[in-house]
């Protein structure tokens, strides 16, 4: 049991880092697609920057996965795939 959990812990350490540096290549992506320009309306465009932004903002605080969630949902709603 324990060599599990230990297992369990390193591969959680090892993989954070790859969430966090995951945020800002889809906030990138994010702002790719709105430059180029998309089929939204203007509330739907609204709704991706508030997306954005969180997204940004849980990245900046350090909730990676939240901030991922919420990144994947705009991305979405801009004819992405994540």
């Amino acid at each position: 049991m324990f060599k599990k959990l230990c297992a369990t812990t390193i591969l959680l350490v090892i993989a954070s880092p790859a969430y966090a540096g995951h945020c800002p290549k889809d906030v990138k992506a994010i702002n790719a697609a709105l430059e180029k320009g998309t089929n939204l309306n203007a509330e739907q465009l609204l709704e991706v920057e508030k997306l954005r932004d969180e997204g940004e903002r849980l990245h900046k605080s350090g909730k990676h996965g939240q901030s991922l969630d919420v990144l994947h949902q705009a991305l979405e709603m801009v004819g992405m795939k994540h």
